[in-house]
C-alpha cells in the first residue's frame, strides 16, 4: 500500500479511539482529510488532529474491537520513520496541526510502543514538530515506556474501557485492570506531578466503552470520579456502544446515543460544578434518567434547597441552579458587589438561560415570573 492507502485504512481503524469532542463539519473531503479531525484542546483552542494506528494488526481479543485478533480486516502498519515522514509533509502543506497516535499489538506491548515512541521522536528531534501530540498508552507497557512517552508527548491515555476489573473480564478477558491498564496511568500521574506539569502537559485521559459488558452509569461516573481524584485525569471520554461485525458482541443491542450523553453531561457536572457522586440522580438499575439532563433532575429531586436567592447564595449553591453555569455564576458573584440583581434581565446578560433558572431562584427576595419548563433540556 502507498501512503495515502495506509492513512485511509489506519485511519478508519482508529476513528472509534476518542481524544476529543470531534466533530464531523470541519473535516476535509480528500481522502486524506476524513481522518483529520477538529480537536479541542486544554486551553479552548482547536486544532486539526490526524488520528491514526500505527498497525491495525493487534494479537488481542477484545470482544467489541473492530482490528480484533482474527477478524477479516484489511491489515497494515507504518514504521516509525515512514508515518512520521508523512505526517511531516501533511504539516508542511498546512493540512494539520496535530497528531494523535494509538496501535494495535503487533508483537507485544512493549516492542509495539518502542515503535510508536520512535516515530514521535522522529516528529520532535528530526522534524522539529513543535505542536499538539496525543500519544496512547499500550495495555502492559512498562514505567520506562511510560517515562519515554511523557517526554515526548503533550496528552498520554489508556483506554480502561470499562469501570473494574470484573465488567472488563466480559469484554477483553485477556487484559488484566490493575496491572495492564490502571497501572500505566499510575507511573504517568506520577512523572507528571514530580515534572511540575513539565512532562505531558496536558495530561492523561481515558475511554470507557458504555454498555458492553452490562454496567451502569453509575460504575462508570465511581470510577471516572476516582480517577479525577486519585490520578488527576483531566477528562473522560464516553463511547456508546456499537456491535462490529464479526465479533463476539455482534447482535448485542447498541447502547442509545442519549446514554452516551447524559454521561457526558454528568461528567461536566463532576469537572466544573462541584458535584459530588452522590449528588447524582440514578434511576433503580444505576442509570442517568433519560427524560432529562442530570442537573434538573437534581433541582426537581431536592425542592428544599430552592428557590436560591441570586443576591445572597454562594458559588456552590449558584452552580446548582439550572440555567447558571461556571462563567455565568462568576459575573454574578462579581457584579452584585456593585449592587442588587433585580431582574431576569440582568441575569441574561450575565449569560444564563433565564427560561431554566426562574423557576429555582429569587431575586431580591421575589420569585420572578416563569413557567415550568419541560423535562427534556440541556444543563447549564
Amino acid at each position: 500500500m502507498d501512503v495515502v492507502q495506509k492513512i485511509e485504512v489506519l485511519g478508519e481503524s482508529a476513528r472509534y479511539d476518542l481524544c476529543s469532542s470531534c466533530g464531523t463539519a470541519a473535516r476535509q473531503r480528500d481522502d486524506l482529510g476524513r481522518w483529520i479531525y477538529p480537536a479541542a484542546l486544554p486551553d479552548g483552542k482547536t486544532v486539526r488532529l490526524l488520528k491514526v494506528l500505527l498497525t491495525n494488526v493487534c494479537e488481542k481479543n477484545c470482544y467489541y474491537c473492530g482490528v480484533r485478533a482474527g477478524r477479516d480486516v484489511p491489515r497494515t502498519h507504518f514504521t516509525p520513520e515512514e508515518l512520521a515522514a508523512a505526517f511531516d509533509q501533511m504539516h508542511r502543506a498546512d493540512l494539520v496541526d496535530g497528531l494523535f497516535l494509538s496501535s494495535g499489538l503487533w508483537g507485544n506491548a512493549g516492542q509495539t510502543m518502542d515503535r510508536m515512541i520512535a516515530c514521535v521522536e522522529l516528529l520532535r528531534t528530526r522534524y522539529r514538530f513543535p505542536g499538539y501530540i496525543h500519544l496512547k498508552l499500550l495495555p502492559g507497557i512498562s514505567a520506562a515506556h511510560v517515562e519515554q512517552a511523557v517526554q515526548w508527548a503533550d496528552r498520554v491515555s489508556v483506554n480502561l474501557e470499562a469501570p473494574n476489573a470484573e465488567r472488563l473480564a466480559a469484554i477483553a478477558p485477556h487484559k488484566d485492570f490493575f496491572r495492564e491498564l490502571t497501572a500505566p496511568m499510575q507511573v504517568a500521574r506520577r512523572l507528571i506531578d514530580e515534572s511540575g506539569g513539565r512532562l505531558a502537559p496536558a495530561g492523561q485521559t481515558t475511554q470507557f466503552v458504555v454498555g458492553a459488558a452490562g454496567e451502569p452509569d453509575r460504575e462508570i461516573l465511581g470510577t471516572t470520579a476516582q480517577l479525577y481524584r486519585e490520578l488527576g485525569l483531566r477528562r473522560a471520554y464516553f463511547s456508546a456502544f456499537q456491535p462490529m461485525p464479526g465479533t463476539p458482541l455482534d447482535g448485542r443491542p447498541p447502547a442509545p446515543a442519549w446514554r452516551e450523553h447524559r454521561l457526558y453531561q454528568a461528567d461536566w457536572l463532576l469537572r466544573f460544578y462541584g458535584f459530588a457522586l452522590d449528588e447524582l440522580v440514578f434511576d433503580e438499575v444505576g442509570n442517568l434518567p433519560r427524560q432529562a439532563d442530570p442537573k434538573l433532575i437534581y433541582a426537581r429531586s431536592h425542592p428544599e434547597l430552592f428557590p436560591v436567592e441570586i443576591n445572597r447564595a454562594t458559588r456552590e449553591q449558584l452552580l446548582r441552579v439550572p440555567g447558571l453555569g461556571p462563567r455565568s455564576v462568576s459575573r454574578i458573584l462579581r457584579w452584585r458587589r456593585g449592587g442588587t440583581l433585580q431582574q431576569l434581565a440582568d441575569l441574561e446578560k450575565a449569560g444564563a438561560v433565564v427560561q431554566r433558572a426562574a423557576p429555582y431562584i429569587l431575586l431580591n427576595g421575589k420569585r420572578p415570573p416563569h413557567q415550568l419548563s419541560l423535562w427534556e433540556g440541556e444543563p447549564v
